[in-house]
């Protein structure tokens, strides 16, 4: 007959166990993302020609810019891990392709603008990412999973669409 101690020891491995595996999993999906983006930055985002440009004071500095578009791809990734953690991409998948074209989409910004000059390709990439960031949203808002995780995407849309007004004002300049 086991001991009172053994027999307790053994729920608490599981336990253990789940809580290893559910930091580990956070770690990966918050840190992809991250790392993408900031592969993107150090890559492309010196941004002579936008800092060059003669722009209204709204605005922001090209740190800003990247910035937020490290703290959107945080946030992204922790609401992706918030709706995994609860399998809501096993009941819906298309919740996963939305969220894995909105972290594609979020990255060419720089290139595109900083390196290309390709303005009016970036608004078309910003507009859909605002578009892939949307229906995220409303998809994480129907779903029947952690409520935080739909809270997390609002300032990401916000970011998105004042990054694609940005972008479009971009254009005229």
């Amino acid at each position: 007959m086991p001991s009172q101690k053994t027999l307790q020891h053994r729920e608490q491995y599981p336990k253990n166990t789940n809580a290893k595996r559910a930091l580990r999993s956070l770690a990966i999906a918050v840190t992809v993302p991250v790392s993408l983006t900031m592969f993107i930055v150090f890559m492309f985002g010196s941004g002579r020609k936008y800092r060059a440009l003669a722009k209204p004071l709204w605005f922001p500095p090209l740190w800003f810019i990247h910035l937020a578009s490290l703290g959107s791809s945080f946030l992204m990734g922790f609401a992706a891990w918030l709706v995994w953690a609860d399998g809501g991409f096993h009941a819906h998948p298309d919740a996963l392709l939305l969220y894995v074209a909105q972290v594609s989409l979020s990255i060419v910004w720089d290139p595109l603008v900083l390196v290309i000059g390709a303005r009016w390709l970036a608004f078309v990439f910003c507009a859909a990412n605002f578009g892939a960031l949307f229906a995220c949203y409303k998809v994480f808002r129907g779903m029947n999973v952690n409520p935080f995780a739909k809270d997390l995407v609002k300032p990401c849309v916000a970011w998105a669409a004042y990054l694609t007004i940005l972008t479009f004002k971009l254009i005229s300049l």
